[in-house]
């Protein structure tokens, strides 16, 4: 079975979320401080038995900002489960779930006791008087299909209260990011390999042949002089220090002879073309993190094997970490094949290339002190096609959109190359430190990214920043007989409130040339290899400068513009751009296109 929908209100940085999950494998993103690691722990709130009651008991920090506990609330995360029909012991835990036919739903709520609601209501208790110790927590299961989660009133009740000992049959393992799993494989209760034996059911006549092999080895060491001798010291020292009325046979073995002794022994030998038999602590962290998890996969398919399973997943905070990037989507593509639900927060765009865009659950901060949850795939705004393109074009170097604060949508290199540092040279505003990710769409169908940025999907401010013309900055014009480029979309049509557009009245590199930039455009066709024009440039910058009437310093300008777009037509619009932004400490002006999106990203 999988949670195919949480609901979270009023718990810590949530004040509303309401995220669908669709896919096997979720990677929950977003920037730091945005609440992926307390969606992971609602999500134990509601289903982990290993979680202690401590947890379940809020403090004051667990409680959103926004609630005032003095007036009865609540804190509630409600899980949506299905696909557990047909499947025996699924059924069987979630059977007083069930809501209707293939869909059950299990509510934790941290809200006023079952007695302070009796007295709000007789009215011996006013609204404002409440404290914390007034609330408790609960956890139930089911109710009326049509009552939404999204709409619970807190002195409403729904669903049944469940035993808290049916969650121990649903197995919730919780990998959390500072992990030290090398620790865990030597602790014999926190060791995945532990479960792993355990599981694997060594049946009664074999466990009995390694107890005689472990009592054989036991009594061979007992019986080695040097221990006796050590045995017999100790055992001297032990009765002259409590006397007779206390005293006690001392002796020295290996184990105690069971095959749990056996189990806590074993150890993990690993070897390689350099060491053969070495300790798993003779790797580094990554490693061991892949060997962790590896331990675990496979004990997760030994309880699904022997059918006594009740239900899975796994919940991985940033299981990137210590990873090469090929690790990583080794790692991702390991979990997302699993016959069993993973959920996983992430930092790392190699990660996030490679899930689907319906995989994501993306955690944005919109300057209140709520997230914002949202899955771009389920916008509404985007079909199958436009969905298609998107996983395409989210790499792992474009994937960041999804992590910044802010968006500039731009046509290509030249643009991310130049942009930035003009920006941070004229303006003195580093676009980075302001959250603002530079993204090239290579190309000019704004129209399927656009839609991705709304109420419903990513709740972050986008700038388009484009050509006037809007025609692909590599195009040629079609030769007889070819077909003719499909017109632009209607660039103005996407504007809504995240989305804003900036367009130039002609191409971006005659946009940036004024003769206040002329000079950096002089000394980057001077580096690429272009005297002629570098010599050009300054001596127009120097008429310029001589003084002439608005007619004659328009009419160069163009001009000289025309020779600056031919120029980095010829050499590489990319190239060219990547050298000008070398000299952009000659730089005094930007287009006012360009200053105007960056004052609308920028501004509170």
């Amino acid at each position: 079975m999988k949670i195919s929908r949480v609901v979270i209100r009023n718990f810590r940085s949530f004040e509303h979320l309401d995220a669908p999950i669709s896919a096997e494998t979720t990677c929950i993103i977003g920037e730091n401080n945005t609440g992926k690691s307390n969606f992971l722990h609602a999500i134990r709130l509601c289903l982990d038995a290993g979680l202690s009651s401590s947890y379940r008991s809020l403090i004051l920090r667990d409680i959103h900002s926004a609630v005032d506990i003095s007036h009865p609330n609540q804190v509630l995360v409600g899980l949506e489960i299905t696909n557990f029909a047909g499947k025996i012991n699924e059924e069987a835990l979630v059977g007083a779930w069930q809501i209707e036919p293939g869909l059950a739903r299990l509510m934790y709520r941290f809200r006023p006791k079952t007695s302070i609601r009796e007295d709000l209501e007789a009215g011996e208790i006013e609204a404002g008087e409440l404290t914390i110790e007034d609330y408790h927590w609960e956890i139930s299961g089911g109710g009326d299909p049509g009552r939404d989660l999204a709409k619970v009133e807190w002195n409403e009740d729904i669903g049944a209260q469940i035993r808290f000992s049916d969650l121990q049959s649903f197995l919730v393992v919780f990998l959390p990011a500072l992990r030290d799993v090398e620790s865990d494989l030597r602790q014999f209760r926190a060791s995945p390999l532990a479960r792993l034996i355990n599981a694997m059911e060594i049946d009664q006549d074999e466990q009995e042949q390694l107890l005689e092999k472990l009592r054989e080895a036991n009594q061979g060491i007992a019986e080695s002089p040097s221990v006796d001798a050590i045995a017999e010291a100790i055992d001297k020292s032990f009765k002259a220090v409590t006397g007779p009325a206390f005293s006690m046979d001392v002796g020295l073995g290996v184990a105690e002879p069971s095959f749990q002794a056996i189990v806590r022994a074993l150890r993990i030998l690993m070897s390689n073309a350099a060491m053969r038999d070495f300790d798993p602590s003779s790797n580094g962290l990554g490693l061991n993190n892949i060997l962790y998890v590896s331990i675990l996969i496979e004990y997760f398919h030994k309880r699904l094997a022997q059918q006594k399973s009740a239900g899975q997943i796994i919940l991985f905070e940033e299981p990137e970490a210590h990873l090469h990037p090929q690790l990583q989507l080794t790692l991702f593509n390991a979990l997302s094949s699993l016959p069993f639900q993973s959920i996983l927060t992430t930092h790392s765009t190699h990660i996030t290339a490679q899930a689907d865009l319906e995989s994501y659950v993306v955690l944005t901060h919109t300057g209140g002190p709520a997230s914002a949850s949202s899955v771009p795939a389920m916008n509404g705004g985007l079909d199958k096609a436009d969905v298609s393109d998107l996983e395409r074009y989210l790499d792992a170097t474009k994937s960041n959109l999804l992590y910044a604060r802010k968006v500039m949508l731009v046509e290509g290199p030249a643009e991310l190359f130049l942009i930035p540092a003009l920006i941070k040279q004229v303006k003195g505003i580093d676009l980075a430190r302001e959250g603002v990710s530079v993204i090239p769409i290579y190309g000019v169908h704004f129209d399927v990214y656009a839609r991705l940025f709304s109420d419903n999907g990513l709740p972050k401010r986008c700038a388009i920043v484009t050509d006037g013309d809007l025609k692909p900055s590599d195009a040629v014009p079609e030769l007889e007989g070819e077909d003719e480029l499909p017109p632009p979309p209607d660039i103005k049509a996407l504007e809504n409130d995240w989305v804003k557009v900036f367009a130039c009245k002609t191409t971006f590199e005659r946009a940036l040339v004024f003769p206040r930039t002329l000079e950096m455009f002089a000394r980057a066709a001077e580096e690429v290899g272009a005297p002629v024009i570098a010599g050009r440039l300054r001596t127009g910058l120097e008429a310029i400068k001589n003084g002439m009437n608005k007619d004659d310093e328009k009419e160069l300008l163009n001009t000289l513009r025309a020779s600056v777009l031919n120029t980095a037509k010829r050499f590489g619009k990319a190239r060219f751009a990547q050298v000008a932004a070398r000299h952009v400490d000659s730089a005094e002006v930007i287009p006012k296109y360009l200053g105007e999106a960056v004052s609308w990203l920028v501004e509170e």
